[in-house]
């Protein structure tokens, strides 16, 4: 199968390629089409996943196709942004009909979830990788960013910390659980869902977002550098979940929540007199610590001291001791 073929078989086909709102031309052209109304800005965001680094080497393509458009959607969640369309390049070690098959159902399954159009892309030979580009769109001057955060703010996140990181050490085979637990934490990795109603309601509201995926405490530190603040994250604060506290014991399961990373649930500074209309509104806000003056980030137990680990999260290409 060629490669026009394959574009044409398994994803211009599919129902997330059919156009919608702010698409005005798919694929077909060299180039996609996007119409946004008046006054509005395009948000944009492009993510890489690669094989044996952002998932393993053999997994289900079902899985793979929901995660990989998941974690790029939290993106727009992070800025506020309402989701319009994206492009996938996919690099391919080989052609199998039913890998692309199941790969592509579960793309279609969150594209439409999201509300996300595909409107491009590429294929090529080689390792396994998957770059994904997301298009969203936010009223000019709304959108939320990672600078504004001010002294006094509340430190907010939007659910449960530490799925991510408890998930993966069963995608991993490194522990195993009864169904009750492995269940829940597993779909949290395989199939996160990415808050854009949230990052919505948060305009005009939120003085700084964005969303966790290399851990609580690394994320945090993006915030407090662009801000030019101190964020001070409450160790008995973190909000965590039943299947994760019969996973993990309690200090383990606080180490996953501040450091390891894959939640994709959002971060934000909030002043306080937002805070009961979001939470009389339904909102999953969770209050886990305080912006003040100063600059970094550091966790601190239930007397104030400050018990910042070295380990904040996840990076690439991070220097060997």
């Amino acid at each position: 199968m060629g490669e026009f073929e394959l574009i044409r078989n398994y994803f211009a086909a599919a129902p997330c390629a059919q156009g919608g709102e702010g698409v005005a031309l798919g694929i077909g052209d060299d180039c996609a089409l996007l119409a946004l109304p008046p006054g509005e800005q395009l948000a944009i965001s492009t993510d890489t996943l690669v094989a044996g680094v952002h998932f393993p080497d053999v997994c289900d393509p079902f899985l793979l196709g929901q995660r990989a458009l998941a974690v790029s959607a939290s993106d727009l969640a992070a800025m506020g942004a309402r989701p319009v369309a994206f492009t996938l390049a996919l690099t391919l070690s080989q052609v199998d009909a039913e890998w692309l098959k199941a790969f592509t159902q579960g793309l279609n399954r969150m594209a439409q979830e999201c509300s996300l159009r595909l409107v491009g892309g590429d294929t090529t030979r080689g390792p396994l990788s998957l770059t994904l580009t997301v298009f969203g769109a936010v009223p000019a001057g709304q959108a939320l960013t990672r600078s504004g955060a001010r002294e006094g703010d509340l430190l907010c996140v939007g659910g449960a910390l530490g799925d991510g990181a408890g998930a993966l050490s069963l995608v991993l085979n490194q522990r195993i659980a009864e169904p009750s637990v492995a269940e829940p934490l597993l779909a949290r990795y395989w199939s996160p869902q990415p808050q854009l109603a949230l990052g919505q309601a948060l305009r005009g509201k939120a003085t700084a977002a964005l969303d966790i995926s290399d851990g609580l405490l690394a994320d945090c530190g993006h915030i407090a550098q662009a801000s030019g603040v101190r964020l001070v994250v409450e160790h008995e604060r973190l909000p965590l979940s039943e299947p994760l506290l019969k996973l993990l014991d309690l200090p383990s399961a606080r180490q996953a929540a501040v450091s390891g990373g894959d939640d994709y649930v959002l971060a934000f500074t909030l002043p306080p007199e937002h805070l009961a209309g979001l939470l009389d509104t339904g909102w999953p806000v969770q209050v886990i610590g305080r912006v003040a003056h100063g600059s970094g980030v550091a966790l601190v137990d239930a007397d104030g001291q400050d018990i910042t680990p070295s380990s904040r999260g996840y990076q690439h290409f991070r220097s060997e001791p």
